[in-house]
């Protein structure tokens, strides 16, 4: 196997891992918390930080464990990916996060094709994706720079406070919530509520990434 196809294998099973994380903690906390909604968060959002953290250790060194066309696109505008290693990198970390909510369903005995129902729309919702991503990104640049060892603790960390601190629960990754769309699950949202998500969650990266030029300036990748 050459480099790039080791890196995209990488996050193809990092993405399929996360989308499967989130959404089978969402099954089994709902299933367990008895309609308690804020219970089952709690349970979906320590499973989530746990394997973040796991997953971001163990293939950083192999593909940056990006599992995030967001983060890829950083990537791309920070010139750290060529626009054909984005485009490769964006279609398997879709493609890996789909797989993930298949599996999470076939775990749990559902059907696996389903269309989610969960109503996230209005501009509150927006405007929390937009912040979750920018916080995801300044986090990741920032710790980057001042303490590269330190990065997977600090996603999951963000990733954690984000499920909290947002209206949207934080999905902060267009892939996770092109996963979720097809999740009629405690993590779903609405297809029609998709497009808003990824325009706001995009946004917010390629200004957490402008304020981080400037914060944070580095000499282009060789």
């Amino acid at each position: 196997m050459t480099h790039l196809p080791r890196r995209l294998l990488a996050e193809a099973l990092g993405s399929m891992i996360l989308a499967g994380v989130v959404i089978g903690s969402g099954v089994l906390a709902a299933r367990m918390s008895d309609g308690n909604d804020a219970v089952a968060l709690l349970a979906n959002t320590a499973a989530t930080a746990a394997i973040l953290f796991v997953l971001i250790s163990g293939l950083g060194p192999v593909s940056g464990a990006h599992f995030n066309p967001a983060v890829s696109l950083v990537g791309l505008i920070r010139r750290e990916l060529t626009f054909p290693v984005f485009v490769a990198y964006v279609a398997v970390q879709v493609a890996g996060c789909v797989l993930g909510a298949w599996l999470a369903h076939g775990m749990f005995g559902l059907p696996l094709l389903q269309t989610a129902t969960t109503d996230r729309s209005g501009l509150p919702m927006m405007l929390s994706e937009g912040v979750a991503a920018f916080t995801l990104v300044f986090a990741i640049i920032s710790v980057s720079a001042a303490r590269p060892q330190a990065v997977p603790a600090a996603v999951a960390l963000v990733i954690a406070a984000g499920y909290w601190w947002t209206a949207s629960t934080s999905f902060a990754n267009p892939a996770i919530t092109i996963a979720r769309s097809l999740s009629d699950t405690f993590a779903g949202i609405r297809p029609v509520d998709v497009p808003g998500f990824i325009a706001a969650q995009l946004s917010g990266a390629i200004v957490a990434s402008g304020l981080c030029g400037v914060l944070f300036p580095r000499k282009a990748a060789t």
